[in-house]
């Protein structure tokens, strides 16, 4: 017998059959399914399939927000021996038409009725289709579409027949069988389809929870899209291990979302950070006697974070301290997260230290990993036991790291891709003598910690012949809490620029502060006391570069890069030659 993530599903319900296993939100009430009900579920859906024609080696291609059923069916077409593709949502109908395809998907599983009839003239094309299903109730089923009630149906009566048919299906998987095709949302360019079997599936998970010390006793609150592949990890790590896995409501919903699951362990990327850091930093500064009190604290934290960095015991005088800290202004952040969070993980896109570092001294590790969807998720990570801020920490079980001659991070690993699917040139650039090539330019040091300086691709050499890293001067900008996105500009130029979005919850608080008109967003970012504020927060990162490295002008625009204008990957990574093509006139304005 193989080892696959569907036989560990199988042990985990076996294990745990009467604990909780899954929660979720329906009309405003959390409900718990035990991994019996939540095995039976999964059991259905992939009974329900077989009877529509799905056998091994066939594509479902599935389009829908992160939710329990998503969960459930990929567990379900894995077991089967099918192969799981992935769409994002947020995915243009060109890159959907292209995925659905390049992969030939014969089944599309979509998440409701309206999400299908924007489908449909996409679908009018498809002749690979053979049937549709909706997580969410449908009209009465017509042609080829079906709802996911309707599917359990038929796999119930399928499994009266035959109780052990997902049983016996898991049975035939061996770890060379492709378990999914994964087509990275790329920040140029149309996108190549990732093969993962099930050895880098279930070498991944085998290694990375049990190395961050997560058991069965942990609940994750998971929110991260499950066509990126850190949000499909929560998925296989939750099959493997067996914690609870409560799947949130929306981004939107996620404050209320925390404080109800009350989470053990988060997975998350970094912009969910940041946008948690500038919150409470707007709340700190309230009033002068709450920011007195706030910043009087994170000096404690520091202090703390620092012992605890370097493994030292911490004096009684600092941990009493500390302890006053806590009741005054830690717990209450602590609150917001839910209260329980024994440490979050990030990754999909680079950290902040100084967020990280703040997080620390307020009482919560944020441990950041590094990989890509060709590696599988991580292939180095911080953990609880050894973690270093500003590095993505060490390799992650028998994954080797080399540095190229050009800065380039090499890998060696069980968790790299079998290859980009239909595209054997693509693989042959990017896997060299058994060696993936990441694009991106990183140093370890002596002890073994990564640290991931830039994207190969995204350097700016200057018009001088200097090299500029633009993922560190956007860490630090992005530290300021008036500051949302930051864009560096410099190729072949005279000098760097940078294009900025304001937090306007923290902004629009400064101006009602200081008498500033706020009739409209245009109105702040063209107010003169606005921009001198964000020409400080500008200042300060430049007084931690070189001259060389430092900003010379910049430009506030009116509104955020966003998913739905093409400017961010649905991973939150900022796309630069969109973003360059958007906003031509106003960069050229930066160098004249």
């Amino acid at each position: 017998m193989s080892d696959t993530v569907c036989h560990k599903f199988l042990e985990t319900a076996t294990k745990h059959s009467s604990r909780s296993a899954v929660m979720f939100n329906r009309g405003g009430r959390w409900t718990e399914l035990d991994w019996s009900g939540y095995r039976l579920a999964v059991e259905t859906i992939a009974a329900g399939l077989q009877i529509l024609g799905i056998r091994k080696g066939d594509r479902v291609a599935m389009l829908s927000n992160t939710r329990l059923e998503w969960a459930a069916a990929d567990l379900a077409i894995l077991g089967l021996g099918a192969i799981t593709v992935p769409i994002y949502q947020s995915s243009t109908s060109e890159d959907i038409s292209f995925i659905l395809t390049d992969s030939q998907a014969k089944v599309l599983i979509c998440e409701s009725p309206g999400v299908l009839k924007k489908l449909q003239p996409i679908l009018r094309e498809m002749k690979s289709i053979e049937h549709v299903i909706c997580f969410e109730p449908t009209e009465p089923s017509s042609g080829t579409c079906i709802s996911l009630d309707e599917l359990q149906e038929k796999g119930k009566a399928a499994l009266k027949l035959s109780p052990t048919l997902y049983e016996l299906a898991v049975e035939e998987l061996t770890q060379e069988d492709t378990a999914t095709l994964i087509y990275t949302s790329g920040t140029t360019g149309r996108p190549k389809g990732v093969v993962l079997t099930h050895m880098q599936a279930l070498s991944e998970v085998a290694d990375a929870f049990p190395l961050l010390g997560v058991t069965s006793r942990d609940r994750s609150l998971s929110f991260l899209p499950y066509a990126h592949v850190l949000g499909r990890i929560e998925i296989w790590g939750h099959a493997l291990i067996g914690y609870t896995m409560a799947f949130a409501r929306s981004i939107d919903k996620m404050k209320d979302d925390l404080t109800d699951v009350k989470p053990t362990i988060l997975i998350a990327v970094p912009r969910v950070f940041e946008k948690i850091y500038n919150g409470i930093l707007a709340q700190a500064e309230i009033s002068p006697v709450r920011a007195k009190v706030f910043h009087w604290a994170i000096g404690v934290g520091r202090e703390i974070s620092l012992f605890k960095v370097n493994k030292q015991p911490v004096p009684i005088d600092v941990a009493l301290r500390y302890q006053l800290a806590r009741r005054l202004v830690f717990n209450a952040i602590s609150e917001r997260l839910g209260g329980q969070l024994r440490f979050a993980v990030c990754g999909g896109a680079p950290m902040s230290q100084a967020i990280a570092e703040f997080f620390h001294a307020a009482g919560l590790l944020i441990l950041e990993g590094y990989g890509l969807t060709e590696t599988t998720a991580a292939i180095s990570v911080n953990t609880p036991f050894d973690y270093r801020f500003g590095s993505v920490g060490k390799a992650v079980g028998e994954v080797k790291i080399r540095i190229a001659e050009d800065g380039e991070v090499l890998i060696q690993s069980k968790k790299v891709m079998k290859g980009y699917y239909n595209d054997p040139e693509a693989t042959s650039r990017t896997i060299v003598d058994g060696w993936f090539h990441t694009g991106d330019i990183g140093e370890l040091s002596p002890e073994g910690y990564l640290k991931i300086t830039d994207r190969k691709k995204d350097l700016i050499k200057t018009a001088g012949g200097k090299y500029v890293a633009p993922q560190r001067l956007e860490g630090l900008l992005k530290a300021n809490r008036f500051i949302s996105q930051v864009h560096i500009h410099g190729d072949q130029k005279k000098y760097v620029v940078a294009l900025l979005t304001l937090n306007y919850d923290s902004v629009e608080k400064y101006a009602e502060e200081n008498g500033i008109e706020t009739k409209s967003r245009e109105a702040l970012v063209e107010s003169p006391k606005i921009k001198d504020l964000i020409r400080k927060a500008v200042a300060d990162a430049n007084s931690q570069l070189a001259s060389f490295e430092s900003i010379k002008n910049f430009a506030l625009l009116p509104k955020d890069f966003t998913v739905e204008s093409g400017e961010l990957t649905p991973s939150l990574k900022i796309k630069r030659k969109v973003v360059d093509e958007h906003y031509r006139e106003v960069i050229d304005r930066l160098y004249n």
